[in-house]
Protein backbone atom coordinates (compact mmCIF):
# COMPACT_ATOMS: atom_id res chain seq x y z
CA UNK A 1 0.00 0.00 0.00
CA UNK A 2 2.78 2.36 0.93
CA UNK A 3 4.51 1.70 -2.58
CA UNK A 4 1.61 2.87 -4.45
CA UNK A 5 0.49 5.29 -2.23
CA UNK A 6 4.08 7.33 -3.15
CA UNK A 7 3.54 6.63 -6.56
CA UNK A 8 0.50 8.36 -6.91
CA UNK A 9 1.76 11.24 -5.45
CA UNK A 10 0.64 14.78 -7.67
CA UNK A 11 3.67 16.79 -9.00
CA UNK A 12 4.01 20.13 -9.15
CA UNK A 13 7.64 22.10 -9.92
CA UNK A 14 9.44 25.13 -10.78
CA UNK A 15 10.51 25.94 -14.76
CA UNK A 16 13.68 28.03 -14.80
CA UNK A 17 17.21 28.64 -16.16
CA UNK A 18 19.74 27.33 -13.35
CA UNK A 19 17.28 27.52 -10.34
CA UNK A 20 18.89 25.32 -7.97
CA UNK A 21 19.40 28.29 -5.88
CA UNK A 22 15.40 28.99 -5.84
CA UNK A 23 13.43 29.30 -2.87
CA UNK A 24 10.07 27.17 -4.14
CA UNK A 25 11.07 23.75 -3.68
CA UNK A 26 12.65 24.39 -0.28
CA UNK A 27 9.59 26.39 0.61
CA UNK A 28 7.09 23.51 -0.83
CA UNK A 29 9.16 20.33 0.57
CA UNK A 30 8.99 22.03 3.86
CA UNK A 31 5.37 23.51 4.02
CA UNK A 32 4.98 19.35 2.92
CA UNK A 33 6.61 17.79 5.96
CA UNK A 34 5.18 20.68 8.35
CA UNK A 35 1.65 19.86 7.57
CA UNK A 36 1.93 16.15 6.91
CA UNK A 37 0.94 16.30 3.23
CA UNK A 38 2.50 13.43 1.52
CA UNK A 39 0.12 13.63 -1.62
CA UNK A 40 2.52 15.72 -3.19
CA UNK A 41 5.98 16.50 -4.49
CA UNK A 42 8.13 19.51 -5.75
CA UNK A 43 10.97 19.14 -8.26
CA UNK A 44 13.04 22.13 -9.83
CA UNK A 45 12.33 21.57 -14.11
CA UNK A 46 15.79 23.72 -15.18
CA UNK A 47 15.15 24.67 -18.91
CA UNK A 48 18.23 25.51 -20.93
CA UNK A 49 15.41 26.62 -23.41
CA UNK A 50 11.73 27.55 -23.27
CA UNK A 51 11.73 25.00 -26.26
CA UNK A 52 11.95 22.17 -24.04
CA UNK A 53 9.06 22.92 -22.10
CA UNK A 54 6.11 21.16 -24.00
CA UNK A 55 7.88 17.86 -23.74
CA UNK A 56 7.64 18.37 -20.18
CA UNK A 57 3.82 19.63 -20.38
CA UNK A 58 2.96 16.38 -21.81
CA UNK A 59 3.85 14.69 -19.07
CA UNK A 60 -0.02 14.22 -16.68
CA UNK A 61 1.94 13.44 -13.79
CA UNK A 62 2.65 17.43 -13.36
CA UNK A 63 -0.40 19.02 -12.14
CA UNK A 64 0.99 22.35 -11.27
CA UNK A 65 4.10 24.88 -12.09
CA UNK A 66 5.55 27.74 -10.61
CA UNK A 67 7.85 29.73 -13.37
CA UNK A 68 10.58 32.47 -12.84
CA UNK A 69 13.19 34.07 -14.63
CA UNK A 70 13.93 33.94 -17.53
CA UNK A 71 10.46 32.47 -18.81
CA UNK A 72 7.60 33.84 -17.02
CA UNK A 73 6.43 36.14 -20.65
CA UNK A 74 8.27 32.88 -23.38
CA UNK A 75 6.09 30.64 -21.58
CA UNK A 76 2.39 31.93 -22.68
CA UNK A 77 2.78 30.90 -25.81
CA UNK A 78 2.85 27.01 -24.81
CA UNK A 79 -0.30 27.01 -22.62
CA UNK A 80 -4.13 26.41 -23.35
CA UNK A 81 -5.33 29.32 -21.44
CA UNK A 82 -4.49 32.55 -19.42
CA UNK A 83 -6.42 33.82 -16.78
CA UNK A 84 -7.22 37.06 -14.61
CA UNK A 85 -3.81 38.92 -14.11
CA UNK A 86 -1.63 37.40 -16.08
CA UNK A 87 -3.66 38.01 -19.21
CA UNK A 88 -3.43 41.52 -18.59
CA UNK A 89 0.38 41.32 -17.52
CA UNK A 90 1.23 39.44 -20.09
CA UNK A 91 3.51 37.58 -17.98
CA UNK A 92 3.20 33.68 -15.68
CA UNK A 93 4.58 32.63 -12.88
CA UNK A 94 1.94 29.81 -12.28
CA UNK A 95 0.76 26.84 -14.44
CA UNK A 96 -2.70 24.41 -13.43
CA UNK A 97 -3.50 21.84 -15.15
CA UNK A 98 -7.52 21.53 -14.98
CA UNK A 99 -9.80 18.54 -15.33
CA UNK A 100 -9.76 18.16 -19.14
CA UNK A 101 -5.65 18.42 -18.81
CA UNK A 102 -5.38 22.05 -20.10
CA UNK A 103 -3.05 24.46 -19.22
CA UNK A 104 -4.11 27.46 -17.04
CA UNK A 105 -1.56 30.17 -16.87
CA UNK A 106 -2.12 32.65 -13.41
CA UNK A 107 0.17 35.30 -11.92
CA UNK A 108 0.66 35.50 -8.38
CA UNK A 109 3.33 37.73 -8.35
CA UNK A 110 0.59 40.40 -8.34
CA UNK A 111 -1.41 39.12 -5.21
CA UNK A 112 2.29 37.93 -3.37
CA UNK A 113 3.50 41.69 -4.14
CA UNK A 114 0.34 43.48 -3.08
CA UNK A 115 0.49 41.98 0.03
CA UNK A 116 3.84 42.79 0.90
CA UNK A 117 3.98 46.54 0.23
CA UNK A 118 0.91 47.37 1.82
CA UNK A 119 2.82 45.42 4.61
CA UNK A 120 5.71 47.30 4.64
CA UNK A 121 4.69 51.28 3.78
CA UNK A 122 2.38 53.14 6.23
CA UNK A 123 1.17 55.56 3.52
CA UNK A 124 1.31 54.88 -0.11
CA UNK A 125 3.51 57.50 -1.83
CA UNK A 126 2.86 59.44 -5.26
CA UNK A 127 5.42 57.97 -7.91
CA UNK A 128 7.82 54.69 -7.50
CA UNK A 129 10.82 53.78 -9.86
CA UNK A 130 11.05 49.81 -11.61
CA UNK A 131 14.13 49.10 -11.95
CA UNK A 132 14.23 46.04 -15.06
CA UNK A 133 11.56 45.83 -17.57
CA UNK A 134 10.65 42.01 -17.52
CA UNK A 135 7.82 39.68 -15.93
CA UNK A 136 8.01 40.17 -12.55
CA UNK A 137 8.41 44.13 -13.09
CA UNK A 138 5.35 43.94 -15.23
CA UNK A 139 3.72 42.40 -12.28
CA UNK A 140 4.79 44.95 -10.07
CA UNK A 141 4.05 47.76 -12.82
CA UNK A 142 0.04 46.19 -12.21
CA UNK A 143 -0.12 47.06 -8.61
CA UNK A 144 1.39 50.34 -8.32
CA UNK A 145 -1.42 51.43 -11.18
CA UNK A 146 -4.03 49.44 -9.41
CA UNK A 147 -3.34 51.44 -6.11
CA UNK A 148 -2.94 55.19 -7.70
CA UNK A 149 0.71 55.09 -7.75
CA UNK A 150 2.30 56.77 -11.18
CA UNK A 151 5.57 54.32 -11.33
CA UNK A 152 8.33 54.59 -14.64
CA UNK A 153 10.70 52.08 -15.91
CA UNK A 154 14.05 52.42 -15.23
CA UNK A 155 16.31 50.00 -17.50
CA UNK A 156 20.28 50.43 -18.54
CA UNK A 157 19.62 51.77 -21.80
CA UNK A 158 16.91 54.42 -22.15
CA UNK A 159 13.81 54.03 -24.71
CA UNK A 160 10.13 55.15 -24.89
CA UNK A 161 8.50 55.35 -21.46
CA UNK A 162 11.72 53.87 -20.06
CA UNK A 163 14.17 55.74 -17.90
CA UNK A 164 18.11 54.61 -17.86
CA UNK A 165 20.25 55.02 -14.72
CA UNK A 166 22.12 57.98 -16.15
CA UNK A 167 18.71 59.84 -15.96
CA UNK A 168 19.11 59.10 -12.05
CA UNK A 169 19.47 62.39 -9.84
CA UNK A 170 18.70 64.17 -7.04
CA UNK A 171 15.03 65.84 -8.72
CA UNK A 172 14.34 62.25 -9.66
CA UNK A 173 14.58 60.60 -6.27
CA UNK A 174 13.02 63.68 -4.55
CA UNK A 175 9.84 63.23 -6.45
CA UNK A 176 9.75 59.19 -6.48
CA UNK A 177 10.03 57.84 -2.75
CA UNK A 178 9.77 54.19 -3.56
CA UNK A 179 12.30 52.31 -5.84
CA UNK A 180 11.86 48.40 -6.28
CA UNK A 181 14.34 46.54 -7.66
CA UNK A 182 12.68 43.66 -10.25
CA UNK A 183 16.39 42.77 -11.74
CA UNK A 184 18.40 40.15 -11.43
CA UNK A 185 21.18 42.72 -10.15
CA UNK A 186 22.50 41.63 -6.30
CA UNK A 187 21.28 37.99 -6.65
CA UNK A 188 23.85 35.59 -4.89
CA UNK A 189 26.29 34.68 -6.06
CA UNK A 190 26.80 38.18 -7.44
CA UNK A 191 25.98 39.78 -4.14
CA UNK A 192 28.39 42.21 -4.48
CA UNK A 193 26.62 44.05 -7.27
CA UNK A 194 23.78 46.51 -7.15
CA UNK A 195 21.51 48.39 -9.47
CA UNK A 196 23.48 51.60 -10.72
CA UNK A 197 21.17 54.13 -9.61
CA UNK A 198 22.83 57.14 -7.05
CA UNK A 199 22.93 56.06 -3.64
CA UNK A 200 24.11 59.19 -2.19
CA UNK A 201 20.18 60.84 -3.28
CA UNK A 202 18.57 58.30 -0.42
CA UNK A 203 17.40 59.81 2.49
CA UNK A 204 14.56 58.78 5.21
CA UNK A 205 11.75 59.64 3.41
CA UNK A 206 12.66 56.49 1.09
CA UNK A 207 11.73 53.18 0.32
CA UNK A 208 13.35 50.32 -1.38
CA UNK A 209 11.96 46.40 -1.98
CA UNK A 210 14.22 44.39 -3.11
CA UNK A 211 12.01 41.47 -5.07
CA UNK A 212 15.69 39.52 -4.35
CA UNK A 213 15.74 36.81 -1.48
CA UNK A 214 18.96 35.29 -1.23
CA UNK A 215 20.98 37.04 0.02
CA UNK A 216 18.21 38.64 2.97
CA UNK A 217 19.93 41.89 2.55
CA UNK A 218 21.58 42.38 -0.66
CA UNK A 219 23.94 45.37 -1.44
CA UNK A 220 20.78 47.64 -2.96
CA UNK A 221 19.02 47.30 0.39
CA UNK A 222 22.44 47.71 2.31
CA UNK A 223 23.07 50.86 0.14
CA UNK A 224 19.06 52.36 1.26
CA UNK A 225 19.52 51.30 5.25
CA UNK A 226 22.65 52.97 5.42
CA UNK A 227 21.25 56.45 4.58
CA UNK A 228 18.35 55.94 6.91
CA UNK A 229 15.49 54.14 4.33
CA UNK A 230 12.59 51.52 4.86
CA UNK A 231 14.28 48.28 3.04
CA UNK A 232 12.22 45.26 2.32
CA UNK A 233 13.43 41.80 0.92
CA UNK A 234 11.34 39.47 -1.37
CA UNK A 235 10.78 37.12 0.99
CA UNK A 236 7.36 37.73 2.21
CA UNK A 237 6.45 38.26 -1.53
CA UNK A 238 7.73 34.91 -2.36
CA UNK A 239 5.66 33.50 0.46
CA UNK A 240 2.61 34.79 -0.42
CA UNK A 241 2.71 34.13 -3.79
CA UNK A 242 3.68 30.32 -3.17
CA UNK A 243 0.89 29.90 -1.07
CA UNK A 244 -1.94 31.60 -3.34
CA UNK A 245 0.07 29.02 -6.32
CA UNK A 246 -1.07 26.11 -3.64
CA UNK A 247 -4.46 27.80 -3.39
CA UNK A 248 -4.71 27.31 -7.23
CA UNK A 249 -3.33 24.38 -7.82
CA UNK A 250 -5.93 22.77 -4.82
CA UNK A 251 -8.80 23.58 -7.45
CA UNK A 252 -10.50 20.73 -8.94
CA UNK A 253 -9.38 18.11 -9.54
Amino acid sequence: MEKQKSNAKKRLGLIGKNIDYSFSRTYFTEKFHRENIDTYSYENFDLATINLLPDLLKDPSIIGMNVTIPYKQEVIPYLDQIEGDAATIGAVNTIRRDEKGRTIGYNTDTYGFEKALLEMLPSLPERALILGTGGAAKAVAFVLAKNNIKAAYVSRNAKKDVLSYKDFDASLLSSHKLIINCSPVGTFPNVEEAPAITYAFLGTTHSLFDLIYNPEKTRFLQEGEQRGARIQNGRAMLEYQAEKSWEIWGQKP
